[in-house]
């Protein structure tokens, strides 16, 4: 990291005084989902593994593949110069399709990282990507906001910091994401410099550049630069962008040019086919599962043609639809096996894998929202995911970020990085002491074990009303929705930004102001 970051640490730590980032307070944190200030390193699994496809059901699915890129091929929309890199390697380019050799994906894709640091600001927040790390990120992408006075409106710039503070703020969310809404209120083409800046002046956490269009994503770089430094940028990777194809089996111009920009930089891409099964995708988990594997190998093994070694994510984003009225379905059993199997294609490529998140279809964060969610949440975690997008706040498809379903995300997220922990083996969680002292017929709750670990022993919720019926009606009868209300108002309330050093922040402001003036407003 560069001086200047390396100064931020530390002043960062001092000013903030990190006394939960260790002993007895980060316990606690892990088993209440934490608070305002409190936060947890990305999740170190512990856990199997749950896998749905043997071997021959895998060399299927692969032989399958190699048969789609070989005959059928992938478009590639983008200049002749990129075309003639896939002749230069091997394949035969037709117009924009490309087909591809047998093996020569896989070949290509060998100089790509299986693990990788993604570095943040504060190191205390750098986070592995690969292997057996998880990290949650937030919702990223919708254009309205449903708002603390339960109003479904487009969302601001001031939506946009709000999200990323309460990210910031979160423990569990180990990534303060990209697009956590679309700031509509802002013109399109200098709108990313000011989310940009907000995830860097209001987090310290790592976090995404734009890709809609690859300038934007040079401005990202430049940015990122001025935080880290030149040198550190081009040889370490700060940013993790998505990419998504444009299924079934296009990639566009918007998109291969933001890879381009960032695998020429060293910086990680999630080559993301994004489906919907039975309009972009065959309606079966297999034939589903054999086009994102050949839109993943055709657009991650483009990056090790940009740059050899940039590093780049297998992702994949399959729901399905409601063959009654096209309308996108989330939480159901059909994705959730595409996300099993894609995560075993995932780790035989040896690259790190990215699906799922806290996704429904739901309009207001109420029981569908939170079934959908932890169905999908659930596997999510379970299928080995590296990187998880739409971990906290997706409503209604992705059409809306909302306050109060991030709050409840939120809470979800404690308990299933407490669950990644797996079982305690130690002599203290084996607890042999009590049950000698307790013995047959008597209880637990005044033994020395239960004493001396009541306070850290199971998940405390931070939204969930345990109590008795009596003392919620005392209490105002809140729904869980209104807690969630009620504890955003009071992060928000209390949010203290981490410490930026000044020069940097005097660079940032500088370059956005020389960038915005360069350039007329537009809104399209």
């Amino acid at each position: 990291m560069s001086e200047n970051a390396s100064v931020d640490q530390e002043a960062s730590n001092a000013r903030r005084g990190r006394a939960a980032s260790g002993g007895a307070a980060a316990r606690r944190a892990a088993r209440s989902g934490g608070g305002p200030g409190t936060q947890l390193t990305y999740i170190k699994r512990k856990i199997n593994i749950y896998e749905v496809l043997n071997e021959e059901g895998l060399a299927i699915i692969e032989n399958n593949t190699d048969t789609v890129l070989e005959e059928i091929g992938i478009i590639f929309r983008d200049d002749a110069a990129a075309l003639q890199l896939w002749k230069e390697a091997g394949a035969d380019v037709k117009g924009e399709r490309v087909h591809f050799p047998k093996g020569l994906c896989r070949s290509l894709l060998k100089t790509a990282p299986p693990i990788y640091t993604q570095h943040a600001r504060n190191a205390e927040r750098s986070v592995q990507i690969g292997g057996n790390a998880t990290v949650f990120a937030p919702v990223y992408g919708p254009p309205f906001v449903r708002d603390l006075d339960g109003v479904r409106r487009y969302a601001t710039i001031e939506d946009f910091r709000n999200f990323v503070k309460l990210a910031y703020m979160a423990p569990s969310i180990h990534h303060s994401g990209g697009t956590v809404c679309e700031p509509v209120d802002v013109p399109v083409n200098k709108r990313h410099l000011d989310m940009i800046y907000s995830h860097i002046k209001y987090s310290d956490k790592p976090f995404m550049g734009s890709v809609t269009a690859p300038e934007r994503a040079e401005d990202t770089v430049a940015m990122a630069k001025i935080v880290f430094g030149d040198d550190f940028v081009e040889n370490n990777t700060v940013l993790t962008s998505l990419i998504n194809a444009n299924s079934p089996m296009v990639f566009d111009e918007t998109m291969l040019g933001a890879l381009k920009v960032y695998s020429r930089h060293n910086q990680a891409c999630i080559v993301t086919p994004f489906i919907l099964a039975g309009a972009m995708s065959p309606v079966t988990v297999a034939g589903t599962l054999t086009q994102v594997l050949a839109e993943v190998l055709a657009g991650a093994s483009f990056t090790q043609l940009i740059r050899p070694g940039a590093p780049v994510l297998f992702g994949t984003f399959a729901s399905s639809i409601s063959m009654q009225s096209g309308a996108p379905t989330f939480g159901t059993p059909e994705p959730s096996l595409v996300s099993y199997g894609a995560a075993q294609l995932a780790r035989r490529l040896g690259l790190p894998f990215r699906t799922g998140g806290s996704l429904c279809a739901s309009k207001v964060p109420d029981a569908q929202a939170a079934y959908e969610s932890a169905n999908t949440l659930n596997s999510t975690i379970l299928a080995g995911t590296n990187f998880v997008l739409h971990s906290a706040g997706w409503l209604e498809g992705g059409l809306a970020s909302c306050y109060e379903k991030f709050m409840m995300d939120i809470d979800q997220l404690g308990m299933t990085q407490k669950f990644s922990e797996g079982v305690d083996l130690s002599e203290n969680g084996q607890a042999m002491d009590a049950i000698r002292q307790v013995g047959p017929g008597s209880h637990y709750l005044g033994c020395d074990h239960t004493q001396a670990n009541f306070q850290t022993a199971f998940y405390r919720s931070s939204i969930a009303d345990n109590n008795s019926y009596e003392q919620w009606l005392a209490e105002g009868e809140k729904t869980a929705p209104q807690r969630a209300n009620e504890l955003a108002r009071r992060w928000l309330e209390t949010y203290e930004a981490p410490y930026l050093d000044p020069g940097i922040d005097d660079g940032l402001k500088d370059y956005i102001a020389t960038k915005k003036a360069s350039m007329a407003d537009a809104f399209t």
